[in-house]
């Protein structure tokens, strides 16, 4: 069926950054898969975190079916673009449905988005992982992606104003080799080593990351591990 929407949007996407003048690092975009399915699995920072994931699919023409919570397909704008890209939304009272459209859209050869930490995280470090996507790649007998991006929460992310302005912003990816989801391996396990390797990434984006804070007022981006004023994970876990 020929894809009508999804293809516009990332033009209209792609305006934006322009507009914007963010500075893109993106590697590893050959680890994605040109045909047959697989679950691309990231960190979550910021709001806008599944469109920048998206974008590093496109070398390999691949579109990336994101999971999302069911809230953002009853938005009167955003919700009917959710549908017509494809998307899938998750009830959490009801995530079954969810986990069976997903495992279908696998099986019939789509890359499915997946945010395993469920929001984003205000320390901006990996909060735990649930174990969704292992099942479903174990399921479908697809491989995981891992991948990890950096900058994006400059730009959006919870409990602060929207940047979107030309602010020159640098946006860090970075795409791992995939990795296999043994059915002889337990679902928690396979996470773990998806988290670690995430883990393993997000590292490598942060110290290729090209700019540091301007000054006293400008370190809420930066994780308290390294420097910032982040909540640490504890304080973030209290709000």
């Amino acid at each position: 069926m020929a894809e009508l929407v999804y293809p516009p949007v990332i033009g209209v996407a792609r305006t934006m950054f322009k507009a914007l003048d963010l500075r893109f690092d993106i590697q590893g975009t050959e680890n994605i898969p040109r045909r047959g399915g697989a679950v691309l699995v990231s960190n979550h920072i910021g709001y806008l975190d599944f469109v920048f994931c998206g974008l590093t699919a496109r070398p390999a023409k691949r579109l990336v079916r994101f999971m999302a919570k069911e809230a953002v397909f009853r938005h009167k704008i955003s919700g009917p673009l959710m549908r017509a890209m494809k998307h899938i939304p998750v009830d959490r009272s009801q995530g079954e449905h969810a986990y069976a459209h997903a495992l279908k859209a696998l099986r019939s050869g789509e890359i499915i988005g997946v945010f395993p930490e469920a929001t984003i995280s205000p320390s901006f470090t990996l909060k735990t992982f649930k174990s969704g996507a292992a099942r479903l790649a174990q399921e479908a007998g697809v491989p995981l992606l891992p991948m990890a991006l950096w900058g994006t929460q400059r730009l959006w992310t919870k409990g602060r104003p929207r940047n979107l302005g030309r602010n020159h912003i640098p946006i860090t990816m970075r795409v791992g080799e995939p990795m296999a989801a043994d059915p002889g391996e337990t679902a928690v396990g396979i996470t773990q080593r998806v988290r670690a390797r995430v883990q393993e990434l997000l590292e490598a984006a942060q110290r290729a990351y090209p700019v540091r804070p301007k000054g006293p007022d400008d370190t809420w981006w930066v994780p308290a591990h390294l420097g910032g004023t982040a909540p640490t994970p504890a304080e973030a876990a209290g709000r």
